[in-house]
């Protein structure tokens, strides 16, 4: 059934039009002949067309019949009507069932259309034949060749006008769907790139602020009974804030750690237990047990970075003595071992992470090695010391990856 007209493309106003000139042109070849042939009733046929025309052509102008399908076959009916008058007065009236029959399956459902197209195909060939005082088998071929024109046609077009429609449908469908997929990754981008600065700023800036805390705190139980000591602690507590500024920078200029520009990340691990080691009355050694190897600098930011978190937990946790950190190479990985002879504590009873208190460090390294390929390995117990193994697949950097030859980063 028809339940709704196609839309009006460019095509079907083309078609409508043909339409339209199509009935125009038969009913003026209709009153033309009756007034220059030798037929009879030439005023009524001539009247009769135009009248026909007259109500063919309110389809077309009137909007309520353009709109409403109940209007637009009380319309129909009404043409047919007319055309019937015009059929029993002249036989050149037989030529306008052709248009009539696409108005008809156009306008009408299925089923109705058809019974409308047999109705008017057989209303022809009687008038035809009645006319003539005879019938034929070639007066039916006619009306009945182009009913089935008319009916292939209409049927042909309402089959690609709805696969035409499905495919619109599915292309907005798809078109929707390209949009949620891209606010989709564009959220999980927002997302990964939050758990990303949430990382570096733990493994940084939180790791600076909490070692000026401690040097602050010792700079004050050193007053008044030892001002140089104060002095010295303060001195620190100073460095260690322009450290973390220039870290904070540069967050917002999203390039590499100052710790690596412009030196190989032995050097900066070893900077960075001298470092801690002065800080923290903590006797922090580096060993390196592997030959030199350029790294992406995705891994060695992130072994930068947890080797800062790791020796932040010794001093703030372990209560250690000493702490070793290696960095080596086993078995086509890199690795990057932090050892103390801490009070350790048991892996399986660690605290959740709390906003207030912490314990995001742990979590942070496995994510952050996660994302590379490479895991995370926390062997500790209760008064033997914690020895935390951090270890990545050796990837060679890329062409745009490899800094200079002066300052290439090697382990």
């Amino acid at each position: 059934m028809n339940t709704a007209a196609p839309a009006l493309t460019p095509t079907t106003r083309a078609l409508s039009w043909c339409l339209h000139l199509l009935v125009v042109g038969l009913l003026a070849l209709a009153a033309v002949r009756a007034v220059t042939g030798p037929l009879p009733h030439a005023g009524p046929t001539v009247a009769m067309a135009a009248g026909c025309g007259l109500v063919y052509a309110a389809g077309p102008l009137l909007p309520r019949i353009r709109g409403d399908r109940r209007a637009a076959a009380w319309w129909l009916a009404a043409v047919g009507a007319v055309w019937l008058g015009l059929l029993a007065l002249s036989a050149d009236g037989v030529w306008v069932a052709f248009p009539l029959y696409f108005l008809q399956l156009h306008l009408l459902p299925r089923r109705t259309g058809l019974a409308a197209v047999a109705a008017t195909a057989l209303a022809a060939v009687t008038a035809f034949a009645a006319h003539q005082g005879s019938f034929s088998a070639a007066m039916a071929i006619g009306p009945a060749l182009g009913a089935a024109v008319a009916v292939a046609v209409v049927w042909g077009y309402q089959a690609l006008y709805r696969e035409s429609e499905r495919r619109r449908r599915l292309i907005e469908e798809l078109t929707a769907t390209r949009a949620d997929l891209a606010e989709a990754q564009h959220t999980a981008g927002v997302l990964a790139e939050r758990e990303r600065l949430a990382r570096e700023i733990h493994d940084t800036l939180a790791q600076g602020l909490s070692s000026i805390q401690l040097l602050l705190r010792a700079a004050e139980r050193s007053l008044p009974g030892a001002p140089e000591n104060a002095v010295r602690h303060v001195g620190q507590a100073r460095q260690a804030a322009v450290d973390n500024l220039a870290e904070a920078r540069r967050f917002v200029a999203a390039l590499a750690p100052p710790a690596l520009e412009g030196t190989t990340l032995a050097d900066a691990l070893e900077r960075l237990c001298t470092t801690t080691g002065t800080r923290h009355r903590l006797t922090t050694r580096f060993h390196l047990t592997a030959d030199p190897v350029p790294l992406p600098t995705a891994h060695e930011v992130a072994l930068l970075r947890i080797a800062q978190s790791a020796l932040a937990n010794t001093v703030r946790h372990a209560q250690a003595g000493t702490v070793d950190v290696t960095l080596g190479a086993l078995d086509g990985h890199i690795t990057l071992t932090v050892a103390d002879d801490g009070i350790g504590f048991d892996p399986a009873r660690l605290p959740a992470p709390d906003p207030e208190t912490g314990g995001f460090g742990l979590t942070a390294m496995r994510t952050r090695l996660h994302t590379l390929g490479g895991t995370l390995t926390v062997d500790s117990a209760p008064g033997h010391g914690t020895t935390l193994t951090a270890c990545l697949p050796f990837t060679q950097p890329t062409a745009t990856e490899r800094p200079p030859a002066d300052t290439e980063a090697r382990p």
